[in-house]
């Protein structure tokens, strides 16, 4: 890729960090699929050692507990850094504020400062949130966003939006080779079922036969991506030679309390809908405009909505049975 002194005979080698998390440990298994070695990095705040346990013992497959934010080193070449590693459900980053901002800054300046030791090419994993509560919609990647600084949500949007401007001054200042992904609201098979993202909270209480809780009166709305679909937009950024932000998300909009029927009929449950104050800064809109994707990675959503979450669903159920206090604590 960008090693251009590599034996043709040796594998490509790729750190992930953040690679137990739920999106990182996808990543780790399409890497080892496209025949690479895999050094997945996390410090297993957010993440699980369970989501890369299929792993271990895998010749291409090497697994470092270490904190990104303290400085980085893996021996040998590196051809491909993915900057995942970052707290990014609600739950998380309101309880651990501090460490986002740092993983985010501190983090993306280690995982950056490697890259360009190693001759590297370097993925940060941006956001949607980026754009705040956006005053345009959908939101294309020349939009600016509408983010409070000082809001509590703020430690998640302004360490994105920070890690992208250091992505952006080592590119334009050190040379280094960079992409940017913006990451709408996505799901699958290893997130974890209190993390407080809508799907996972909506389908452990529909297990439950709880209530589901929706915030306001459940008009904002969101845009669901099936993982699988993330990962193969991540995976052909990462081959690419865009350098600017591109999208990644399903534009099929719909609203929180659609969506919160929508589980109900799909997991046949009784449960009702009940309704809670909407949380300070939450966007009221959010649908990515994926032309860019289309257009530089011929790439767009190849699961619709029903089959990804029946997927998703069937994951958490076999999760129930395995460990009943992931329903019932």
């Amino acid at each position: 890729m960008t090693n251009n002194t590599k034996n043709s005979t040796q594998k490509q080698r790729v750190l992930i960090t953040g690679g137990a998390g739920f999106l990182g440990s996808h990543l780790c298994d399409r890497f080892i699929e496209e025949e690479y070695e895999v050094i997945c990095m996390d410090n297993l705040s957010t993440g699980s050692a369970d989501n890369i346990a299929h792993l271990i013992g895998n010749d291409n497959f090497t697994f470092i507990n270490h904190d990104v934010t303290n400085y980085i080193h893996v021996g040998g070449d590196l051809d491909l850094i993915l900057h995942f590693a970052s707290p990014a459900s609600p739950i998380d980053y309101l309880e651990m504020p501090i460490q986002t901002l740092k993983v985010g800054s501190l983090g993306t300046h280690k995982a950056l400062g490697l890259a360009k030791s190693k001759n590297a090419r370097f993925v940060l994993a941006s956001t949607s949130e980026v754009y705040g509560d956006p005053l345009t919609h959908p939101q294309a990647e020349n939009y600016w966003g509408n983010v409070n600084p000082i809001g509590f949500r703020g430690v998640y949007d302004e360490a994105k939006r920070f890690a992208e401007a250091m992505t952006m001054a080592y590119h334009r200042f050190h040379g280094v080779d960079t992409r940017i992904v913006r990451i709408f609201n996505t799901y699958g098979s290893r997130m974890r079922i209190h993390d407080g993202r809508a799907l996972p909270t909506f389908m452990r209480q529909a297990l439950r036969g709880n209530p589901l809780t929706v915030y306001g009166d459940g008009s904002q709305t969101r845009s669901f991506m099936y993982v699988y679909d993330l990962v193969e937009g991540v995976w052909r950024l990462s081959q690419s030679d865009h350098v600017e932000p591109v999208n990644i998300g399903n534009p099929d909009e719909i609203t929180i309390l659609e969506f919160a029927k929508e589980i109900i009929e799909l997991t046949e449950s009784d449960s009702e809908i009940t309704f809670e104050e909407l949380p300070k800064d939450d966007p009221q809109v959010r649908q990515p405009d994926i032309s860019l994707a289309k257009e530089v990675l011929d790439w767009q959503p190849a699961y619709d909505r029903r089959e990804g979450l029946l997927k998703t669903f069937d994951y958490f159920k076999k999760k129930a049975l395995k460990d009943t206090a992931h329903i019932d604590e």
